[in-house]
């Protein structure tokens, strides 16, 4: 094991062993897609910012949330591409452990906001009278800082861990980015520790917090169900339908990767995954919320100035 190991300097991302036109095909749609979820997360962040209708509480848990979709893209996208174009562009040792980094700093934040979120419709539904006094700014503002601090205090942890680690000379990751797990196989030593963290950081990140968003929900539904007004339900329907489509791409993806079983071939399996969740889910999140909340659609209808006066 001595011989084999070095002072790594960079790393090789395999990525997608795919033919060079495939590759320049990828390259494009995801160009594409990573254009627009520039411009989806961008147009709801504007939104909020231009029209006052939406600065409350819920739209800025929302605009936190998109403020997440765009850094993970630009995280993680960016250097697919590269590799798309020059699969033998390595990646340098601190910019890895710094892809690594801020990818779970993202994740364990846009899990948390993802509560926060359905805490807040939670008390808007359940207990409209007080909704202004629990959800003022102060603690809105509050739940914001924390969901961010979290995330960092929790991938500071799994930095100092992975820092230590000797990294053996075959450098190169399974992978279309510095993925944690991923990282962790090239170490020459022994990484149960690391794994053991990863997993039981995965399930308190993933597995309390989702638990906690259905328990919401089923106080929510029971309280839509004794809603008089069929107006009152639609409206109701409408805020939580997003939200919840939004938790069940981010929430579904994220368990599947990290504590679901494995089946067939897991390493492929896991980079699809991702690529699903750190490409496709940004993108999807902004269209999930401008196509199915009214709301969104009227801001930007009157930001346009098409909105027709009743």
């Amino acid at each position: 094991m001595g011989d084999n190991m070095t002072s790594i300097t960079e790393f090789t991302l395999m990525g997608f062993p795919l033919g060079l036109r495939v590759q320049l095909l990828l390259f494009g749609l995801f160009s594409l897609f990573f254009v627009f979820t520039l411009l989806g997360n961008g147009l709801i962040l504007g939104l909020i910012s231009l029209d006052s209708r939406l600065h409350t509480p819920m739209y800025f848990f929302l605009s936190h949330l998109a403020i997440v979709d765009i850094a993970y893209a630009c995280n993680t996208v960016p250097q697919m591409l590269v590799n798309l174009l020059n699969p033998d562009k390595p990646i340098s040792f601190a910019g890895c452990l710094t892809q690594t980094f801020l990818f779970l700093t993202f994740a364990v934040t846009e899990c948390l906001l993802l509560v926060v979120m359905s805490y807040d419709r939670y008390v808007a539904i359940c207990h409209p009278l007080r909704y202004s006094v629990v959800m003022s700014w102060g603690v809105c503002v509050t739940l914001v800082l924390t969901s961010w601090t979290t995330g960092v205090l929790l991938s500071l942890i799994h930095l100092m861990l992975l820092l230590p680690l000797p990294f053996c000379r075959f450098q190169k990751i399974n992978h279309f980015f510095c993925e944690i797990m991923a990282v962790l196989k090239l170490a020459c030593a022994d990484r149960h520790i690391n794994e053991i963290v990863v997993l039981a950081g995965a399930v308190s990140v993933l597995v309390g917090p989702l638990s906690s968003i259905v328990i919401s929900y089923m106080c929510i539904l029971s309280a839509i169900l004794r809603i008089q007004s069929g107006e009152g339900q639609r409206k109701a329907f409408s805020t939580c339908s997003s939200h919840l489509c939004v938790v069940g791409l981010f929430y579904g993806t994220a368990i599947i990767m990290y504590v679901g079983p494995r089946y067939g071939n897991p390493k492929e399996q896991k980079k699809y995954l991702l690529l699903f969740h750190s490409l496709f889910n940004p993108m999807l999140n902004p269209l999930i919320y401008s196509l199915r909340n009214l709301e969104v659609k009227n801001a930007l209808k009157r930001v346009l100035g098409t909105e027709r006066d009743l």
